[in-house]
């Protein structure tokens, strides 16, 4: 080809090329314009719609989207005294705030590396990460890789719902640049770790935060977590109940492959992102993290389900009072609204449960363990007994075994702390606590409490005051009253000191019946009584513990201290104080004392209730302890035996304990050789050894009640109660005890009267003018006006009064004995041996005899002997002759029995001058 012919054929392919470059050019040019307007259009329909999605979107405030994103449910914790930890407060999510600077790095590397790698670089979103998550949600995509950044998922967490559209996730674009604006990268992240669920527990509790997630996964605070646990953590907030290791139940899941497996990918995502070096990666691994997991561990609610559920009740009850004052209104506006206390009882408990309160309480966790244990082991409750119920399920009727319970409760006196209770014997079977929520009769343990206390602070009685303890019948609306005491029996005239002693009932209703009308319930209600109904104060029968609903052991007890506080009654209480989360004291306690009795009539309780424990019911108690102490208490037994108490207090605190069946019955009388009450007594004596063996300082102290001034000694009448008259003196009928000096009898007693009396089958008569002196006995009466004090009109048998010991021997209630009228038949005599005897005269009225003697049948017979009816009826013959006559009441004799003649062993010469033998007339009979 010749050079032309290659010229133009070059000229002809250039020209071509130019034709094809110009089109390609114009064609990738109209295409490039149309992406730009298609790119354009887009970006302007997106850019509206996504302004479409938002405007309705009000920018948030600073202080609003800190408060949001820090607003979450933060577990409430519970302390034993001292600050010993116990557990937490129930509620549905477990979380403990914690600060970055508290956790591990290596949680911290593993979570940016696995769920947001550039949230350094960022400004809140990733638009690649966006438009890739768009680009699979539109041609749903089998893989996702997710488009929100840490910022964004905190968001989404704690500002927005977590609903699925894209108008909340156009929102949740815009907060988070906008959150991005306000707070650093570390607020943020701290925020995130603290917000982020992590699945459940060991104790198969739903857990969120890293904090919480580390200790009940690990049983390791956050900052001690490993390369491994902080990997494994990590990963478990992508599905956190797929991926966690526990079940509901906190028992080890069987499969824990597909934790495993994301926290392999953790690990690899921190390699990749230059976190840990290959050498750590395999070491992290090859590590057998399974072995750090916690072993299942009991909530405080599985340990301490009474104690748990107490600190809950009562923290409630506080914020019930606090949220209502902060509205304006009084405790009892609320207390007498049922729709208003239930709407602050529901934001109460929702404060608690969310807001991370720390609650201090008072209770000594070894003591209340001891105590816990004690009952567990205790021997000597009691049989079980069957009770029919209706079944919850079916509706039918059942029986139920129920076996005896318990409650019991220690207060410290000066402060009011309760250091410790018994709830119950077995939370599972009855879930009520016995020693705050069960109201029972407390029996005699009443006494002090409502009749003696207040009678002493009346100026009514003293401790040396003395009651008649006889039968008693009152008429009520529903009939007699008839009071009976323990023993079945009457006891005279008693002290005061003594019937509470050995807790008489008859003159507990005596002394009560005169005070009632001056509202002696009133002193019930200042020592905390909150179950008192307006009937409770107008049967006598409270004197007994007779209470419509009844009253819990920690009101009885608490109402003991007041003794002990020198009349003061200071309101026992459980939570020490309430923190939030911040450290701000939103609840403190107050003690507020209450005047009840003055100082002088709380001691003198406090010394008669000393005798209860040294002589009186509960003088079993003596030996029983390991240590001594100024103890001062009472025993109860309610009606039937249902219930047995046992209160008694010493300077330091005030303990009491309680027997009975949930639906009351009777108490076993004897159960292994002890009685009920001895049941109890022992149950509390090991009680106190067991606090003792804890805190032998506060339990046993060595200081004694000191009485205070305004107390003498005085002596007193026992008849009485006043000052002692002469005739008492001289028939030893003194006693003495305490007084208040402002209540020390001033009037000598006048119902000792001195007099003769004749005495026969044991009772005694008062002597007639007419009786012979001889068939007499010198002691002293008692003046019926004695009674007039005590509302006793008459008494049938005034013996009653009188107490069955030697002291009262010559003190006789003087019965009348009806004489007939007429002189005494005679009498039969006879000799038997040597021996005079007779036989015992019919009559009622005759008191005694008279036996006559003459030395011969020429002597006149003389008076050698008088005999009262009821002694031997014989005496001794010598040589002579006799005869007996009977004497009565009015002084009337018989005529002369037969005659009885005792002859020498050998008889003398006979007399030729034999003379009759002289009978004494009737006149000179009766004048001998």
């Amino acid at each position: 080809m010749s050079e032309k012919q290659v010229r133009f054929s070059w000229q002809k392919l250039w020209h071509h090329f130019t034709i094809t470059y110009e089109v390609i050019w114009n064609v990738c040019l109209i295409i490039l314009i149309a992406c730009l307007c298609a790119f354009s259009f887009a970006f302007g329909v997106g850019a509206g719609y996504f302004a479409s999605l938002v405007k309705d979107a009000k920018p948030i405030p600073y202080k609003e989207m800190k408060k949001d994103i820090y607003n979450y449910e933060e577990t409430t914790h519970i302390y034993f005294a001292n600050r010993e930890y116990l557990g937490y407060f129930r509620s549905d999510l477990e979380r403990d705030e914690v600060k970055l600077s508290q956790v591990s790095p290596h949680f911290i590397q593993a979570v940016i590396a696995t769920e947001d790698e550039h949230f350094y670089e960022h400004k809140g979103v990733v638009p690649k990460a966006i438009i890739r998550a768009i680009f699979q949600e539109a041609t749903n995509s089998s893989t996702r890789s997710g488009g929100s950044t840490l910022t964004q998922q905190l968001v989404k967490n704690q500002i927005l719902t977590s609903e699925v559209s894209f108008e909340r996730k156009a929102k949740e674009v815009l907060l988070a640049l906008r959150l991005e604006k306000f707070f650093s990268k570390d607020e943020i992240l701290e925020a995130y770790i603290n917000v982020v669920p992590f699945g459940r527990n060991a104790s198969g509790r739903n857990i969120a935060g890293v904090q919480a997630a580390a200790k009940g996964v690990f049983g390791v605070d956050a900052k001690e977590l490993t390369l491994p646990q902080a990997a494994f953590l990590a990963g478990l907030p992508q599905s956190p109940f797929r991926y966690t290791p526990f079940t509901s139940e906190g028992e080890l899941k069987s499969d824990l492959s597909p934790a495993l497996n994301r926290m392999k990918t953790v690990l690899t995502r921190m390699k990749k992102a230059g976190y840990i070096s290959e050498e750590q990666y395999k070491d992290a691994l090859s590590y057998d993290i399974t072995k750090d997991f916690v072993s299942s561990l009991p909530s405080p609610v599985e340990k301490y389900p009474w104690l748990t559920f107490e600190i809950e009740r009562r923290a409630k009850e506080i914020f019930i009072d606090l949220l209502a004052k902060k509205d304006g209104y009084e405790r009892q506006d609320v207390r007498s609204n049922d729709q208003l206390y239930k709407e602050y009882a529901e934001k109460a408990e929702k404060q608690l449960r969310q807001n991370g309160y720390t609650i201090y309480t008072t209770i000594d966790k070894d003591i209340y363990e001891r105590m816990k244990a004690i009952v567990e082991k205790y021997p000597y409750f009691g049989s079980d007994t069957v009770v029919r119920k209706r079944d919850e399920k079916t509706g039918q009727m059942i029986s139920v075994r129920q076996p005896v319970e318990v409650g019991a409760i220690l207060i410290e006196n000066k402060t009011g702390r309760i250091i410790s209770f018994v709830g119950g014997r077995d939370y599972n079977r009855e879930q009520l606590n016995h020693a705050t929520q069960a109201y029972r009769s407390n029996g005699s343990t009443m006494k002090p409490l409502l009749v003696y206390a207040p009678a002493m602070e009346m100026g009514i009685i003293q401790p040396g005051s003395v009651i008649p303890d006889i039968d008693l019948e009152i008429p009520t609306q529903q009939g007699p009253y008839r009071p009976k005491n323990a023993d079945g029996k009457t006891h005279g005239l008693t002290s005061v000191r003594h019937a509470l002693k050995k807790s008489y009932n008859i003159p507990a209703i005596r002394t009560y019946a005169r005070i009632i009308d001056q509202r002696p319930i009133s002193y019930l209600e200042k020592m905390g009584f909150t179950s008192l109904t307006t009937g409770d104060g107008h049967h006598l029968s409270l004197a007994l513990g007779g209470l419509t609903k009844g009253v819990t052991i920690e009101e009885n007890v608490n109402a003991y201290a007041t003794f002990a506080n020198d009349g003061k009654f200071i309101d026992a209480y459980l939570i020490e104080k309430i923190v939030d989360k911040n450290g701000k004291v939103v609840y403190e306690h107050e003690t507020k004392p209450v005047e009840v009795f003055s100082p002088q009539t709380a001691y003198l309780t406090i010394d008669m209730m000393r005798d209860v424990i040294r002589s009186g019911t509960a003088a079993f108690l003596n030996g029983k302890l390991k240590f001594s102490a100024d103890w001062a208490g009472k025993t109860g037994t309610s009606q039937n035996t249902k219930d047995a108490w046992f209160v008694a207090t010493n300077p330091n605190v005030t303990f009491g304990t309680w027997i009975g069946y949930d639906t009351p019955k009777p108490l076993e009388k004897s159960y292994k050789g002890l009685s009920y009450s001895q049941r109890n007594l022992l149950l509390w004596a090991q009680l106190m050894n067991g606090a003792y063996d804890i805190r032998p300082e506060l339990i046993a102290p060595k200081e004694r009640f000191q009485m205070p001034g305004g107390i003498v000694q005085r002596s007193y009448c026992a008849i009485s109660g006043l000052l002692p008259s002469e005739t008492c003196k001289r028939f030893g009928l003194i006693e003495s005890d305490l007084f208040n000096t402002a209540f020390v009898p001033k009037k000598e007693d006048p119902y000792l009267i001195s007099g003769a009396f004749v005495e026969l089958n044991g009772e005694r008569y008062a002597s007639l003018p007419t009786t012979p002196k001889e068939f007499t006995k010198e002691g002293v009466m008692i003046d019926a006006s004695l009674l007039e004090a005590w509302g006793i009109q008459h008494i049938k048998d005034m013996s009653k009064l009188l107490p069955q010991n030697d002291k009262w021997k010559h003190v006789f209630v003087a019965k009348t004995l009806q004489e007939n009228g007429k002189k005494p038949d005679p009498l039969a005599a006879q000799q038997k041996g040597t021996t005079l005897v007779w036989n015992e005269h019919h009559e009622q009225d005759v008191i005694g005899y008279r036996v006559y003697y003459a030395s011969s049948e020429t002597a006149t017979f003389q008076v050698i002997a008088t005999i009262r009816k009821g002694e031997q009826k014989s005496i001794p013959l010598k040589q002579g002759i006799y005869y007996v006559t009977a004497v009565d009441i009015a002084g009337l004799e018989s005529n002369p029995s037969n005659i009885v003649r005792m002859l020498p062993a050998t008889p003398p010469e006979q007399s030729t001058d034999e003379q009759p033998i002289e009978i004494p007339t009737e006149e000179q009979s009766s004048t001998n």
